[in-house]
């Protein structure tokens, strides 16, 4: 019996089985088709995606060749800016810049070459669908079927996570229903590769055009992305080839320098499953939400909840945890993912406009606001993005802790390398009778020194050498903090409470 099937081997699925591999988690990991998608589907990740790969063991091999744009622009028909997100401006601490576009097929070469790492604890199977699924109280018996052959066979896993993307067969072999809307617009998407001098426009850019929206955007390793709105009359199949687009791209890219790699027509969706968890089967990303792109958050959320249940099933399958646990997974992820889409159809309201007065006043009310300097500042920082945090967070509890660079004998190092993947017990106050008082689960123990204090106390022990830890725990009144394996604050301090087991450790 497996520990976990993983159904679905996209950018999640794979992350997922990473995830899971990082912590000794015994997976098999099945996907219909037989090789990588080979597409440029998904496009962007923030901050936070970056810091989930690198708890993956994944973050230099995904961040090698990404794009990184120094600003977003809203501009309207005649090119002109009436709002810009000033990027280069934004850090919100997490370790990375707050956004950069990314090759998907490279992505999924690397993700997957990931999986070697674990020999036989975590297998892919390609070419193989999921048929079917039963549940008993010991765990889940899924029905296999080759799709060269058509021969079925059967596996049991003790868990199954649905990571099968917008039409999940898990979701629907589960029996749960989706809930929202599927907006009627239809979209082109063309992605391709850009040969010197044939970029025309080399920046990204929300194009708010009455007439035909659009975004368009440069990517990783010479790629361009860009997407319009049709317009009533339109011929989805004849939009979507080289003759009928041609003149949609020529103010952006070359179209003789321009090889296409992508064209579909597409429509985008709101739709939120009715429940996460069926029993010992768990919906992950597309399978248990979709949401419009004007945020560029789909994926990210998707490897927000890799992040969140994975430790999760670690722990409940080392039986350090009850079951129970499990039932947070849902209750702390489609908040913030709620609040993700809603966010992303607010600004498609600002963005499809699609009558010229209105567009027309849009821009003058946007350009007016901003001289408020508040407002100015939230806009070009960002601010309007959610931040990652748990419900009802307090304070720095159920908010995520920064990740700067430390000082680990001598080199400098992000502070999650230094954690590892477990829960962290870190600060200035953490010492050899808090490591050996401590009742929880399996944790590192760090201690935070300022430039110069090493005191040598047995302790692990990093120096906060741009002085960001100092000022949180001033900010915070505290000298000691617990973090989740995800890198959410558990706890500021140590009692009981926090202390007496796992369950009780989670928020």
């Amino acid at each position: 019996m497996f520990d976990v099937v993983v159904v679905g081997c996209g950018p999640v699925g794979a992350l997922t089985a990473n995830l899971l591999g990082v912590r000794g988690v015994r997976t098999l990991v099945v996907e219909r088709a037989t090789g990588p998608h080979g597409q440029a589907r998904a496009f962007s990740c923030d901050d936070e995606a970056l810091r989930i790969y690198q708890q993956a063991g994944l973050r230099e091999e995904v961040a090698a060749g990404l794009h990184r744009p120094s600003a977003a622009e809203y501009v309207n028909g005649r090119g002109r800016a009436f709002a810009t997100i000033a990027l280069d401006e934004v850090d919100f601490g997490l370790g990375a810049a707050p956004l950069h576009f990314f090759d998907q097929p490279r992505l999924e070469a690397v993700l997957r070459a990931g999986l070697g790492r674990f020999g036989d604890l975590v297998t892919l199977r390609t070419g193989v669908e999921l048929v079917r699924l039963a549940q008993d109280g010991d765990g889940v018996a899924l029905v296999l079927r080759d799709v060269g052959t058509g021969a079925e066979s059967e596996v049991r896993a003790r868990y199954v996570l649905g990571c099968d993307g917008a039409r999940s067969t898990t979701r629907v072999a589960a029996g749960v229903g989706l809930a929202g809307t599927s907006y009627a617009e239809p979209w082109l998407a063309v992605s391709g590769e850009v040969a010197p001098g044939g970029v025309r426009v080399g920046t990204t850019r929300f194009v708010c055009d009455w007439r035909r929206p659009a975004f368009v955007s440069p990517g990783a390793f010479g790629t361009y992305r860009l997407e319009f709105m049709l317009a009533d009359g339109d011929d989805p199949e004849l939009v979507a080839r080289p003759e009928g687009f041609a003149g949609l791209i020529a103010p952006y890219v070359d179209p003789e320098r321009f090889t296409v790699t992508r064209s579909v027509v597409y429509t985008f969706h709101h739709l939120v499953a009715e429940r996460w968890r069926a029993g010992r089967v768990f919906l992950v990303g597309d399978a248990a939400h979709q949401m419009p792109p004007f945020l560029g958050q789909g994926l990210c959320s998707g490897l927000r909840d890799a992040a969140n249940l994975t430790w999760k099933l670690a722990l409940v399958l080392r039986g350090e945890a009850d079951d129970a646990l499990l039932d947070t997974y849902e209750a702390e992820r489609r908040p913030h993912t709620e609040e993700m889409a809603r966010t992303s159809v607010r600004l498609g309201r600002v963005f499809l406009v699609r009558d010229r007065f209105a567009a027309f006043a849009r821009d003058v009310l946007l350009r007016a606001v901003q001289a408020v300097p508040r407002v100015r500042r939230a806009i070009r920082r960002f601010e309007f993005k959610p931040r990652p945090a748990l419900p009802g967070s307090r304070g720095a509890v159920g908010s995520m802790f920064p990740q700067p660079e430390v000082l680990v004998g001598g080199e400098r190092r992000l502070l999650d390398d230094v954690l590892g993947a477990e829960f962290a017990v870190l600060g200035p106050g953490v010492d050899l009778a808090v490591a050996t008082g401590w009742g929880g689960p399996a944790a590192r123990f760090v201690r935070v020194v300022p430039p110069g204090g090493g005191t040598g106390s047995g302790i692990a022990e990093v120096v906060d050498v741009d002085g960001v830890l100092g000022a949180w725990f001033a900010r915070h009144g505290t000298d000691v903090v617990v973090l989740r394996p995800d890198r959410f604050v558990h706890a500021t301090g140590l009692s009981p409470d926090v202390t007496a087991g796992v369950v009780s450790a989670v928020r």
